[in-house]
């Protein structure tokens, strides 16, 4: 694969804050003593939720509530580290040692070990990439020196001749 840089990063992110405000909104309803199922139209979520949430608010209060922070596992590079990294993509694969100017997940795998002595499998570059706003593609596969002209004449003209017909 090769990686590019794209605009935007792909990665869409959770707005805690907005969670937390829909939370509370919910802690105001249900105080209010609005019904569950009731709370989970007005705020946009299943009534499972709302019930979780009664349950919190009844057992730790408003701080219960509150945004816990980030969810899942801490990332393995830092923002520091991630600006880096895009600092050495752009400065190409040859500047690495590497015989082509093509970024692969393996190569990148091999940099970010060799940078930040950090290992990443190959098949998760992918969603590392996508926070920087890098997309990896495959080539085409098709020569620089390629004759489009020729080509096209091959196909309108040789393959028709060429093709078998069915018989009968």
């Amino acid at each position: 694969m090769i990686c590019y840089r794209l605009g935007m990063p792909k990665a869409i992110q959770r707005d805690f804050a907005e969670l937390e405000r829909r939370r509370l909104k919910a802690a105001r309803l249900l105080r209010k003593q609005v019904p569950a199922a009731e709370v989970a139209r007005r705020v946009g979520v299943h009534r499972q939720s709302v019930s979780r949430w009664q349950q919190q608010l009844k057992q730790q209060g408003l701080a219960g509530l509150r945004k816990a922070g980030r969810a899942g596992r801490r990332p393995k590079l830092g923002p520091d580290q991630l600006l880096e990294l895009e600092a050495e993509l752009l400065k190409g694969p040859k500047s690495w040692g590497y015989s082509t100017e093509l970024w692969t997940t393996q190569r990148i795998a091999d940099l970010i070990w060799r940078r930040f002595q950090v290992v990443y499998h190959r098949d998760h570059i992918g969603r590392l990439l996508a926070q920087l706003g890098w997309s990896c593609q495959r080539p085409t596969g098709r020569a620089l020196e390629r004759d489009q002209a020729a080509v096209q004449r091959w196909k309108r003209v040789d393959w028709p001749r060429i093709k078998k017909k069915p018989s009968g």
